[in-house]
This record gives structure tokens, sequence and C-alpha cells, in this order.
């Protein structure tokens, strides 16, 4: 760890500017450049809003119970699609992190061979080049939420429509924002110099994500899996030990729940002794492959 950290010392500047430089080589030759990465998945919410707000409108609102509403609490409505582009937000970061960090030194295999050119800040900036699009994206989402109500049903009242937005809850977001950013980063650390010795695992790697959105709370509600084939209770603890549903559930108790990240304790707890795995191992795979990197690329 404290190699890595004396790797980026005095490279501050260099790191902002490559993470520049990696959004326009990434969309070079393209009229509006680094304008892509915000507006492929502006795209995909936009189709997922047509299919869940006109075409798919049976499917029904989302319910949540928010007991600081009222001396016996109350339930807030809102839409499926505004549940869902709060998923979204960050699987978009999630997704790119886990690919474009898995592939980052492949591609910047020029970079390897140089003696004083610290190959673990190809990670960061490949990182930091994502994180620049997520703010965008998530100062967009905070706008529009601003401005979408919901249905607030208090106990002995008539429903009254609100907004969602500002909470002090929504604070929270700098608290999962940087570690989200800080806990990919260092999955990195170890996906991209095992990708750079087989083209294999990266592969592997592109082709499980679509999976890995299944299989993550990011158009469904963890929380409420219900059902008794399969056992949903199971279900739902063996979802806790998913980092990506972790993040997910995150930003929903930023911007939806109205719920601070400790009242979920044992969730937290898995992620947190998951982040330390997934730094040890980073720290042993990344010292344990950088020398070799330069004859294998």
């Amino acid at each position: 760890m404290f190699q890595i950290f004396q790797e980026h010392r005095g490279f501050g500047k260099q790191i902002m500017l490559l993470a520049k430089n990696e959004l326009i080589k990434k969309y070079k030759g393209a009229v509006i450049g680094p304008l892509w990465s915000v507006v492929k998945p502006l795209f995909t919410l936009f189709v997922y809003w047509f299919a869940f707000e006109v075409g798919l409108k049976s499917a029904g609102n989302v319910k949540v119970i928010f007991p600081e509403l009222g001396h016996a609490g109350g339930t807030f409505e809102y839409s499926r699609f505004l549940f869902m582009l709060v998923g979204f937000i960050p699987w978009f970061f999630i997704n790119e992190s886990i690919v474009q960090g898995a592939k980052s030194i492949r591609e910047n295999r020029q970079f390897v061979n140089k003696v004083s050119f610290p190959v673990s800040t190809i990670m960061t900036y490949t990182s930091v080049a994502r994180l620049y699009v997520h703010i965008f994206l998530t100062v967009l989402m905070y706008i529009y939420l601003c401005f979408v109500g919901g249905t607030i049903k208090l106990p002995g009242a008539e429903e009254v429509t609100a907004g969602i937005m500002p909470s002090v809850y929504n604070l929270q977001i700098f608290f999962y924002m940087p570690l989200m950013f800080i806990f990919f980063l260092v999955l990195s650390w170890s996906t991209a110099p095992m990708s750079a010795f087989s083209r294999d695992f990266e592969n592997m790697i592109v082709s499980v994500m679509s999976g890995i959105f299944w299989l993550s709370g990011i158009i469904y509600d963890s929380y409420l899996l219900t059902g008794k084939n399969p056992p949903a209770d199971w279900i739902r603890k063996l979802m806790m030990f998913n980092p990506i549903n972790f993040f997910a559930n995150g930003y929903r108790n930023c911007f939806l729940y109205h719920r601070w990240f400790w009242e979920y304790k044992t969730e937290l707890f898995i992620f947190l002794a998951e982040f330390l795995v997934v730094i040890l191992l980073g720290i042993f795979n990344y010292n344990r492959l950088r020398k070799r990197l330069p004859d294998v690329l």
C-alpha cells in the first residue's frame, strides 16, 4: 500500500489531465466527443422511462414507509422509473469502472515500459475519468428529483403531493460516492494486471457484467424480496454480500428511503469486511505482477 501511495506522489495534475484525455481518446472522431459518455446512459434511461411510465404503467408505483411522517408514520409513493433511476446512476459508474478498469493496463501499454511512469496511476486516472461522468449524471439526477413529486399518505389524513428533495439524508452521497470510487479503484488493482496477462480473464469480466446487473438490486428492492420458492429470506441475506447491491441501496437511502447508512449495520459490516479483502488482494496482485507486465505486453 505504501508503495502504491508513493507511486501517486507528485502525479496529481497528470492524473487529472490523463483522465480528461481518457474521455477524449475514447470518443475520438465523434462530433460531440466525450458527451457520448453522457448521451449513452441518458438514452438508456429514456428507454426505461418510456417502458415503465408509458408502456407498463400497470407495473405500479413503489411505496416506502417513513416513520418521521407523523406520529404513526406515513407512506410515500413514487413511480417505478424514479426508483430505477436512482439505482441506474451508480450502476453506470460501477459497470464502466469494472470493465474499463480491467482493460486499463492493456489499453495503455505505452506507459508500462516507461520506467518513470507509475503503473498504478493508470487505473487511477481511468477511474477518475468515469467519476467525472458519474458526478455529472448524479447532478442531473438530483435536479430531476427536485422537480418530481410523489404522493404522501399520513394516517387519518388525505393524500397530498409533495417533492422528494432536498433532504438532510442527501448528504450521505458524500459517503457513498467516494467509497464507491475507492472500492472499484482498488478492485482494478487486481483485475487490470490479471487481464493484461490473460485476455480470457478480461473477456470473462465483460461477459458476466450483464448477469451481475440482474443479480444486483438495480431495478428491484432487495429489502422487499418476497416468496417461498425460492425462500426470500436467505436470498435477502445472500444479497448483502453483493457490494453493487450495497451501493444501489445506498443511493436510494440518500435520495428515496430517507434512511441513514448505519441503520443497516449487518450490511455495512459485511461490506467493510469485503472492502478489506479487496484491498489486500489488490495489493498482493499488483505487487506480484507489476514487474512482469513489460515482458507480457
